[in-house]
């Protein structure tokens, strides 16, 4: 694609943001594409009824066709104009989670662009919780498609200099307004059937789904890589950092193990660990965690997983990580951008 001069609009902190927002919002509706933040991710936005304005999408990241788009909606009123029935099941997972990470599938009423629905009969919306998004969605006056704004495969970005590193000259323009919060991205709930089912976890936890609505499923197809694709991240290697990532199961000497073998095969070995096993390990190169927390995990992730080069490591070791609650969210991503490889300790008979 051609190169073009994307427009940095900082609005953290900044007196003029009604006027970066505007600007923003008429880019969105000439056409063009823009990226803002949210409260999980930071986004790649575009007119989600407009052909040309989605294919502007697709081409900046370089993201396969048959991989559907969420769109993004300033108030829960908006469902109504891209569905065709919005079951009680949806409307109070709307009431409970909204604005919130939360994505809801639900059939659409085909006034949006084929691109977004990838040729499905449904489509995924959420409201997100982000005043700056959410004044971007009102001004632009339309449903938002925006998947993460990163290049495909790529780690998410959670700061605007993320975007700036995968995207920079590829689109209009970069809102800035600081790193975001959750980290991962929105969970996924189908609800166009009898039960929810999760399509993919994120910053609503399976446990709060199921204390709003009862028993809810999880798709298989979360670990079926041939399935076809209802929500974003189902099919195609996402989040790979630059040197392979390898996450380690076993207990903290396994670890340290792991990290010295890789060495003594001549390899440059980077580590993700907690601040407080920062002193524990020996590696060639280590991101510190802020916290043992998995909230913390989950809005380091991505920073983690981008701050190691191939030039100063060959390649990156993390334990694993508790999968209970935001943890299953995060050891999903982790075992996307690991490609499924994990060195498991052998248990002593």
């Amino acid at each position: 694609m051609s190169y073009i001069q994307t427009e940095y609009l900082p609005v953290e902190n900044a007196v003029d943001k009604k006027e970066k927002l505007a600007r923003a919002a008429s880019l969105v509706q000439s056409g063009e594409v823009v990226a803002f933040p949210t409260e999980t991710v930071y986004g790649l936005g575009a007119d989600a009824c407009s052909d040309d304005a989605v294919k502007k999408i697709f081409e900046a990241k370089e993201r396969p066709a048959d991989n559907p788009l969420i769109v993004h909606i300033a108030s829960p009123e908006d469902v109504y104009k891209y569905t065709s029935q919005v079951p009680k099941m949806a409307e109070k997972l709307m009431n409970t989670f909204w604005p919130g990470p939360l994505t809801i599938i639900l059939p659409h009423n085909g006034r949006l662009s084929t691109l977004v629905t990838a040729g499905l009969d449904t489509v995924g919306l959420r409201m997100p919780d982000h005043p700056t998004a959410l004044r971007l969605l009102r001004a632009a006056g339309t449903g938002v498609a925006a998947p993460s704004a990163n290049r495909s495969g790529r780690p998410s970005p959670t700061t605007a200099q993320h975007v700036a590193e995968d995207l920079d000259g590829r689109i209009a323009a970069i809102v800035d307004d600081g790193a975001t919060g959750v980290g991962v991205e929105s969970t996924v709930v189908d609800c166009s059937g009898a039960v929810p089912i999760i399509l993919r976890p994120g910053g609503v936890t399976k446990e709060q789904i199921e204390a709003c609505c009862g028993a809810v499923h999880v798709d298989p197809a979360l670990h079926v890589d041939n399935a076809a694709p209802k929500s974003p991240g189902m099919k195609y290697t996402h989040y790979a950092p630059e040197a392979p990532l390898t996450l380690v199961d076993g207990s903290e000497s396994f670890f340290q193990e792991c990290i010295s073998s890789s060495q003594r095969d001549g390899f440059r070995v980077g580590v993700i660990i907690p601040k407080s096993r920062a002193g524990s390990v020996e590696a060639d190169e280590a991101f510190v965690l802020s916290s043992d927390s998995i909230v913390h995990a989950a809005r380091e992730l991505y920073g983690a997983l981008r701050a190691f080069r191939r030039e100063d490591v060959d390649i990156i070791l993390m334990r694993v990580l508790p999968s209970e609650e935001l943890g299953f969210a995060v050891m999903n991503r982790l075992m996307k951008a690991a490609g499924g490889r994990v060195w498991t300790e052998r248990k002593s008979e």
